[in-house]
């Protein structure tokens, strides 16, 4: 009997656990037989292994092969285990260099060939290695540049199987990832091309400026989808942190461009409004995969046509609003994936959405109907709200905006101010602070809170409304350069929620 031993990754969500997979070498009929929880492409592994190890020109044990993984209660899923099951195999036949292995995790699907093939999750997988303290990990060399985001680690990359198992003899080297050379990315889409909608821009730059949630509504034509498309340059560049958060969501949904793996702008995912439960919050068989909230983390989730999405749609995204990540229960775990976006609704006023106001053709209760979608407590959650109007002639032929660049500087003079007054506490932006915080630590002067006291007693706000509406003036307060937002931010933030309180 002869025993091996190897090391893995398992991703659940954006979160990895390092598997240990043992390989027992004894008596009887020649097979392979896996334990541990294998799901179907793990069991398959047995036939792809052992052609794999047979066209790389290596010996398959010729007798019984144990394998298990654990811990033996965590759920495998997928090809990635596949170089590090040969590797416990070939140690345990004492064909490979112990020491070495035994600092190493290996990742990796292989071809029948021998050749390694990438796989969804790199990225998480080399972090969950790295915050478990291990120096080494070798990948396909397809996702070296991936993997080569993770520093504080080395990370190594094989064409194939031979090559692999040559390092592990220490035979020959593997190759290491090239420093990234990625120029910034230039904005593609400027404010300046949007004419008039004085209001709907203020909106924007607010939005930006406190990372809060935005409705927009209005006749079809009049720059709602051209308003949200501009937003992510505005917002500030990601930081490295939140970099790596964004493109490991991406990895595990296997959306990562080769050419470029890092993701360092605030994504825009924009849903067709025919998009179901699973693919706006994730789902799916097995572990479930990021939806459309979590591809968005740290970005802009736009919602073209809001209306026309089921009502269920819309009502899922109410838990990930609040608490900025998304749980999914699945047979095969429980899936967690970040889902800190900001959310922005564009519908038309009536289904028959004319041009002009006194153009439709809509009964009054089929108007109410079109809009009643959106529940109370779902537009609860939306800080901002702005009507739009069709654009004045001379608006439309003479009027340029501020370009992209002005109003950025502005945003991100505002968010440096909110960031150093909620550092001690954790927060970076105003829309994270939580309602006691405002209303007892940071509590605005008496005057500066009567708007939002008449409000509550006519019953025109909930405590929620007033606690977002409270972070809104913070903001328009940052705008300003002011130290605390006084009565008039108050009503200006009340009024994006309701024009009767202006």
């Amino acid at each position: 009997m002869a025993l091996g031993r190897a090391h893995s990754v398992a991703v659940t969500g954006v979160d990895g656990q390092l598997v240990e997979i043992e390989a027992d070498i004894g008596r009887g009929l020649p097979a392979v037989h896996l334990v541990g929880l294998p799901d179907t492409a793990l069991q398959e592994a047995r036939d792809r292994i052992r052609a794999a190890v047979a066209n790389s020109g290596e010996e398959w044990p010729d007798s019984k092969v144990i394998l298990a993984l654990s811990p033996a209660t965590l759920p495998k899923v997928g090809s990635v285990y596949d170089l590090a099951l040969v590797a416990a195999v070939l140690d345990a036949a004492k064909q490979v260099k112990r020491q070495r292995l035994r600092e190493t995790v290996l990742l990796g699907e292989l071809a029948l060939d021998g050749r390694l093939r990438s796989v969804r999750g790199i990225l998480p997988a080399v972090l969950a290695a790295k915050n478990a303290g291990w120096a080494t990990v070798v990948v396909p060399v397809q996702s070296l540049p991936e993997a080569g985001l993770v520093g504080g680690v080395e990370v190594l990359g094989a064409h194939d199987l031979r090559a692999a198992i040559a390092w592990l003899r220490e035979e020959r080297d593997l190759e290491y990832p090239e420093p990234a050379q990625w120029v910034a990315q230039p904005v593609r889409a400027d404010l300046s091309e949007v004419v008039g909608q004085a209001e709907a821009r203020w909106a924007i730059e607010v939005a930006a400026a406190g990372a809060h949630h935005l409705m927009l509504t209005g006749p079809p034509g009049v720059g709602k989808t051209m308003l949200a498309q501009r937003l992510p340059g505005v917002l500030p560049p990601l930081t490295e942190s939140e970099s790596l958060e964004v493109t490991a969501i991406h990895s595990v949904a296997g959306l990562l461009p080769p050419e470029r793996p890092l993701i360092d702008v605030p994504p825009f995912i924009a849903p067709h409004h025919t998009a179901s439960v699973s693919a706006l919050v994730g789902g799916g068989s097995g572990v479930a995969k990021p939806g459309a909230v979590s591809r968005a983390h740290r970005g802009v989730l736009f919602l073209d046509e809001c209306a026309e999405i089921g009502t269920k749609v819309l009502e899922a995204l109410r838990t990930p609003l609040e608490d900025g990540e998304v749980r999914i229960a699945r047979r095969d775990g429980v899936a967690r994936y970040p889902a800190r976006f900001q959310l922005i609704l564009a519908a038309n006023p009536c289904p028959c959405a004319p041009a002009r106001e006194a153009d439709c053709v809509c009964a009054p209760t089929a108007r109410r109907r079109y809009l009643g979608k959106l529940s109370g407590p779902l537009m609860d959650r939306v800080d901002l709200r702005v009507r739009m109007q069709a654009v004045a002639t001379g608006a439309f032929i003479d009027e340029v905006g501020e370009s992209t660049e002005d109003v950025r500087q502005r945003v991100a003079e505002a968010r440096a101010a909110a960031g150093e007054r909620w550092s001690d506490y954790g927060w970076r932006t105003n829309a994270e602070v939580p309602g006691p915080a405002l209303r007892q630590k940071f509590r605005l002067a008496r005057p500066a809170l009567a708007p939002v006291e008449r409000a509550l007693r006519k019953g025109l706000i909930t405590a929620r409304g007033a606690d977002r509406a409270l972070r809104v003036a913070w903001t328009v307060g940052d705008l300003a350069g002011l130290d605390m937002p006084g009565p008039e931010q108050v009503v200006t933030a009340l009024g994006f929620r309701d024009r009767s309180f202006q």
